[in-house]
């Protein structure tokens, strides 16, 4: 099984969409996928349809349920904090141990990819001494690094690409996205090759991602989006352009 930990600059950039959309792709493409997002906060039961974990379960035409909710998302709490904050008001806390064995269990299936979705940027907190960045290096996975286009990315994304490489984990690959919280009254679902109507904000898509390095990891896929404005996007494993019309 080939493991990629996508973990981003940032909050909000573009983690899960991205995330999404590569799992959405291989499996359509014939692979089999696996997606984790073990941590997630500012989850609550009522909001789910438009939660993180949705998104992915979406993404995997997976049945939203109990069981499946688990699976994705073992680690879920209600304020939209930090993890370790956000645990901490439920009087609860997280284990770095645990979370990366639930991950090295998961890298034990029989799935040909596992795409595992951390929160936030790399630095934030999960516990009082440990943060994403602790567990990615646990975890011994390559990293996808989705960075935003916006004024001050070039200082955001050089500083989290160093943090990354110093701690020897290997950046597979750089995606920019520049996701605009523009069309909110559209929505997106994955069904047979495009994007359209569902459960969760359409951001703008006008996307352009770069990939680099990812040869080894992905194959050449076009991926296809449909909107109030159409927008196509094909790209090989080191680029992707987009264009919209």
């Amino acid at each position: 099984m080939k493991t990629v930990f996508v973990a981003s600059s940032g909050t909000g950039i573009g983690k899960t969409l991205v995330t999404a959309a590569l799992g959405w792709q291989l499996r359509h493409a014939g692979k089999s996928v696996r997606i984790l997002k073990p941590v997630i906060s500012g989850y609550s039961p009522e909001t789910h349809r438009d939660s993180d974990t949705a998104i992915l379960l979406q993404s995997l035409e997976s049945p939203e349920s109990v069981a499946t909710i688990d699976a994705m998302s073992p680690w879920r709490f209600a304020a939209p904090l930090s993890p370790d904050m956000a645990a901490a008001r439920e009087n609860r806390s997280l284990n770095l141990d645990a979370i990366v064995d639930c991950c090295r269990a998961a890298a034990g299936g029989n799935e040909d990819y596992l795409l595992i979705e951390g929160v936030g940027g790399v630095m934030v907190p999960l516990t009082d001494k440990d943060t994403v960045l602790d567990w990615m290096a646990a975890s011994d996975a390559p990293a996808l690094l989705v960075v935003g286009s916006y004024l001050g990315t070039i200082s955001h994304t050089l500083t989290a690409a160093d943090a990354v490489a110093r701690r020897g984990i290997t950046v597979a690959g750089i995606a920019l996205a520049p996701l605009a919280k523009a069309c909110t009254s559209r929505w997106l679902t994955f069904n047979n090759g495009s994007v359209e109507r569902c459960s969760f904000p359409l951001w703008r898509l006008s996307w352009a991602l770069w990939f680099s390095a990812l040869a080894t990891l992905f194959p050449r896929f076009t991926l296809e989006f449909s909107s109030a404005s159409r927008c196509w996007a094909g790209f090989s494993a080191t680029c992707l352009s987009c264009r919209c019309c």
